[in-house]
């Protein structure tokens, strides 16, 4: 077995860096190393992850000093998640954001199914918080990006009342089949549920709900299109109906007209959500990168 400096495992263990001007430890972990946000950096300090010339340090407030050494651990708690299906984004005691992966539902139909709700159920009991994931909205097992939960009915009733002027703006990107022309455009139809739970779309008032869809060509090839896609209604299967309604379906989303699904998902990423805090009313901006793989298919740079 080879023997390791204590130099060495230190390197493994955190990261180290030497304090170059008078600053908060707060500040110095959102700003200096790896740019950490407030909740994240609080949770490290809580953590008791940071240690300054050696000595453990949990104040937010505590003042560096020019040639101090900072460390950070490098090894996340088992209170922290770890999961393949999600990551956290922002979160404090009202709400939390995730970035959702394929392949699991936002909300199950049963409490014993397995889904986000689940995943962060189980992460709030480890952290011994006494709340819940409350479901304000929900994206499709095949579509990846960005969901809010709330953490207290309060913060979940507020949004769920008031979603159209909470959430201010909503953006998705898609691959979808065949080259659309035009730049972009808005589309509107009328959107209800059959027996067999497909949604299907009326140009006329049909009893079902409203939906409006703006989008715009963001980049195209030979045989596809991609579009960023902005909700003016949130109305189950929108995007994927209107798509589909102007002959141009969603790639991979066989359920709605696709007739390829060369990256074996439905390419469709919720990239963007802005929001007014249920709470504190503070405006929240958050982002994803287009995922790689639909970029790939386009000669265009995000």
């Amino acid at each position: 077995m080879k023997n390791i400096t204590g130099k060495e495992y230190a390197a493994q263990k955190y990261n180290e860096a030497v304090v170059k001007e008078r600053m908060l430890l707060l500040d110095y972990l959102m700003n200096e190393q790896n740019g950490y946000s407030r909740n994240r950096a609080k949770d490290i300090l809580k953590g008791h992850g940071v240690q300054v010339d050696m000595k453990l340090v949990t104040q937010w407030n505590y003042e560096l000093q020019p040639g101090q050494t900072v460390r950070i651990s490098k090894h996340k708690k088992k209170t922290e998640l770890q999961s393949q299906w999600l990551r956290i984004v922002y979160e404090d005691k009202d709400i939390i954001i995730i970035d959702k992966q394929i392949g699991i539902l936002s909300a199950g139909n049963s409490s014993k199914q397995y889904c986000v709700k689940t995943i962060l159920d189980e992460y709030f009991e480890r952290r011994h918080f006494k709340c819940h994931a409350h479901v304000v909205h929900r994206l499709d097992r095949e579509t990846s990006g960005l969901m809010v939960y709330a953490k207290s009915i309060e913060a979940a009733q507020i949004l769920e009342k008031d979603w159209k002027q909470r959430v201010f703006d909503r953006r998705y990107v898609a691959v979808v089949e065949n080259v659309i022309e035009q730049e972009g455009g808005t589309l509107e139809s009328w959107l209800k549920d059959n027996k067999s739970f497909v949604t299907y779309s009326s140009p006329v008032d049909n009893g079902g709900k409203l939906a409006i869809t703006h989008y715009r060509v963001v980049g195209r090839s030979e045989t596809e299109t991609l579009v960023e896609l902005r909700l003016e209604t949130g109305r189950k299967n929108q995007i994927r109906v209107h798509m589909s309604d102007i002959g141009h379906p969603i790639v991979g989303d066989m359920k709605y007209g696709a007739k390829t699904n060369p990256l074996h998902r439905m390419c469709l990423h919720a990239w963007r959500l802005f929001l007014y805090h249920p709470i504190t009313g503070e405006r929240l901006e958050f982002e994803t990168p287009f995922p790689t793989e639909f970029i790939r298919r386009f000669n265009i740079n995000q």
